[in-house]
């Protein structure tokens, strides 16, 4: 009492006795309120007050930040899918430019190949013609020996040489000579064209060489792409208990129609081992294109989307609690708050259940199953088609609940698992 005393009177300066009148139609009364009483009032005040500014900033910077990340995320993905096309085009266009080059390339060849068989044509005139040349000199020195010797003798008989046949023999050997000066002329020519064709081969040749260089080079710019874009899929689908090659035979199941008319396939026969080897990533590229497609069709049929859209709290965890096991996550938020179905699936259950209050059970591919509990309105039905962000209740505080939050539990295969991965998986990809 005396410290109370002393502790009233060290407050009576600042915070002087007041009292409160009750007046009825009789008698009057009313209440002391002491120094300590106002200060234990105003304190508890402002502690209210106080606790309020604080949760109602989380709960704005919570809000504030969801948003953000969700932007920078589709940017991202955005950001990369245009990557991923620019590199696709470019990958088509140097592909084009290979076959327009190895088109050219193999013109080159062909004019090469009929220079060569000129250039061997030539040759073989050029060698009748020596030949003949030959023969035709040969003959001419037996003619002129045979011309001096009749000189000689027609001197000796005392008559004239015959001229003629010496005009007839010089005539032959001029028609010889210009066939074997333009022979020669001909050839040289097709020497000098077929050198033109193989310089202009190994232009082809060379700029052929650095197109197949420049597409392998987009092929693997591309392919370490599509590697780094399977990855964080991989990790997303182990990090929540599923198992990729399984998910991904599932999706394939599903999703294996093909037809079309066959042609037949038509091969170079020259540069192979380059184009080969393109070929052969590019084949890869497709292979890890299709893994990542069906890892998107199995993400778009997944629960990986929030429950609660606007400002809410977490207030419980996964796992133990109070001696029992807690099967999912409390996210705590005002009576009526909307609640959105976090995947495409259909609805299983919508009603009461020991424990739950209003619940909702919707069931989605893959083996999931999601669940939604304390719910203060139920606005689908079972048998109902939902899909990813499609309003499904309202938060309310029925079944065991201490305050109005939403219950949210994921499982896989019936058992329950933490759906914290999953929403963590979501932000991680997207």
């Amino acid at each position: 009492m005396r410290i109370t005393h002393s502790l009233n009177s060290v407050l009576e300066r600042w915070l002087p006795e007041q009292r409160l009148f009750l007046k009825s139609d009789d008698t009057t009364r009313f209440v002391r309120l002491s120094p300590s009483t106002q200060l234990v009032a105003l304190g508890g005040t402002a502690v209210v007050f106080g606790w309020a500014i604080i949760a109602s900033s989380i709960l704005a910077i919570d809000a504030v930040t969801a948003h953000g990340t969700r932007d920078q995320s589709r940017r991202s993905q955005d950001a990369f899918e245009q990557r991923l096309t620019d590199l696709s085009a470019e990958r088509d266009s140097r592909a084009a430019e290979a076959v327009a080059a190895q088109a050219r390339f193999a013109t080159a060849l062909n004019q090469v190949s009929s220079m060569q068989s000129q250039l061997l044509d030539s040759e073989a005139r050029r060698r009748e013609l020596e030949t003949g040349m030959g023969v035709v000199q040969s003959s001419l020195q037996s003619a002129i020996k045979e011309r001096n010797l009749a000189n000689q003798q027609m001197a000796a008989a005392g008559q004239e040489t015959p001229a003629a046949r010496t005009a007839e023999l010089q005539a032959a050997l001029d028609i010889v000579s210009n066939e074997l000066s333009k022979s020669a002329k001909d050839r040289a020519d097709a020497v000098a064209t077929a050198a033109e064709a193989t310089r202009a081969a190994q232009a082809v040749t060379i700029e052929r060489d650095q197109i197949i260089a420049r597409n392998d080079e987009i092929l693997t710019q591309v392919e370490d792409a599509v590697s780094i874009s399977v990855k964080p899929l991989d990790q997303m689908f182990r990090g929540v208990g599923m198992n990729p090659d399984e998910v991904l035979s599932t999706i394939r199941k599903g999703y294996s129609g093909e037809g079309g008319p066959l042609s037949p396939i038509s091969y170079s026969s020259s540069g192979d081992a380059d184009i080969t080897q393109g070929e052969a990533k590019a084949n890869e590229i497709l292979i890890t294109l299709d893994k990542m497609n069906s890892y998107r069709i199995a993400v778009e049929k997944m629960p990986l989307a929030m429950p609660v859209q606007s400002a809410f709290r977490y207030t419980s965890p996964f796992g133990r609690r109070w001696g029992r096991m807690h099967a999912g996550i409390d996210m705590a938020a005002p009576v009526g708050t909307e609640i959105f179905a976090t995947g495409d699936g259909e609805v299983i259950f919508a009603g009461w259940q020991s424990g739950y209050g209003n619940l909702i059970k919707i069931k989605h591919e893959l083996g999931t199953e999601t669940r939604y509990g304390h719910l203060s309105k139920i606005k689908v039905k079972v048998g109902q088609k939902v899909s990813r962000g499609s309003l499904i209740g309202a938060m309310g505080n029925t079944g065991r609940s201490t305050g109005p939050h939403l219950h949210y539990e994921v499982r896989v295969n019936g058992n329950a698992v933490n759906p914290m991965t999953f929403i963590k998986a979501a932000q991680n990809v997207f």
